[in-house]
């Protein structure tokens, strides 16, 4: 009940985005599972343009769309993988002006194995993905153009 009355005190904007990121994560999740990567970063890059709403970036808009990345991700069934929440940031960044770039860097782990992560930065900011221990991952070569 207080996570419903915490939700009904955002402004209805901030509602909206809200319900729209937790939709956009959703079938972010199952066109993972389900599509090759490159036919999905095609279908998100067609989704990523810019909105016509969108005349100028701020900071705040930045927050915003984190906060409801992290709050999608909180209450999102099965959970939610850092691929899955880099991608919906980074589209909702171009969607508002941002030049996101999505991020892949690979380690390895104790015992050799091979670990990935995800993660969006923004002007050389991480904005989503931060990890401690994050300087541990090489990243790999950015997708062509450096957007989706």
């Amino acid at each position: 009940m207080k996570r419903l009355r915490k939700f009904l005190r955002l402004t209805s904007r901030e509602r909206q985005l809200v319900i729209n990121t937790f939709i956009l994560l959703g079938l972010i999740r199952l066109a993972l599972w389900l599509l090759p990567f490159q036919t999905l970063r095609r279908l998100l890059a067609k989704i990523s343009q810019p909105s016509p709403k969108a005349q100028g970036v701020n900071q705040t808009n930045l927050s915003k769309i984190v906060g409801a990345v992290n709050l999608s991700s909180r209450y999102m069934p099965g959970g939610v993988k850092c691929l899955a929440r880099a991608l919906t940031t980074q589209v909702l960044m171009s969607r508002c002006g941002y030049s996101p770039q999505l991020r892949i860097g690979v380690a390895k782990g104790e015992g050799g194995k091979l670990e990935a992560h995800a993660w969006v930065e923004n002007q050389g900011q991480v904005v989503i993905g931060y990890l401690r221990d994050l300087s541990r991952f090489t990243p790999l070569p950015s997708f062509k153009g450096g957007k989706l």
